[in-house]
């Protein structure tokens, strides 16, 4: 179960994008979410990952 982000950031001339996931904790089990800013060509493979 993952979101991607609506927006993007822009910084000078990099274009950034905010993804965040929801991962389950392996401590106490509960789903914590993981934010992550990047390129937008990268946010498949960060949903992807465990």
């Amino acid at each position: 179960m993952a979101k991607k982000s609506v927006g993007t950031i822009q910084t000078g001339t990099k274009r950034l994008t905010k993804a965040i996931k929801m991962v389950r904790s392996p401590k106490s089990g509960a789903y914590v979410f993981v934010e992550k800013i990047m390129t937008p060509e990268e946010v498949n493979d960060f949903i992807k990952t465990n």
